[in-house]
């Protein structure tokens, strides 16, 4: 399963990581240079635990723990709508 931005949600670099703007709610969010990196995996179609294993890799982090941010990103990304999943492929 792929992840991507749903509609109305975009996304910006800013000086300390990544900014995403829901533009249906007003609303921003804004990931540090961790999250940005996690994110910026998922987008460009890696899996959690590609994600998890380069922000390991990067920030000198375990690869449990690593995992365990990874979903808990995943997870805050979801409950707050800015992210979707479609099939692999789609």
């Amino acid at each position: 399963m792929a992840l991507r931005l749903r509609d109305g949600v975009s996304v910006a670099e800013i000086e300390y990581g990544i900014a995403l703007l829901d533009e249906d709610r007003g609303e921003y969010f804004n990931l540090n240079p961790t999250g940005a990196l996690v994110l910026q995996t998922l987008l460009g179609g890696g899996t959690p635990a590609q994600a998890a294993q380069e922000l390991a890799r990067q920030y000198a982090v375990d690869g449990d723990i690593a995992g365990q941010d990874v979903e808990a990103l995943m997870g805050e990304l979801r409950s707050a709508g800015l992210v979707t999943q479609q099939p692999s492929g789609a």
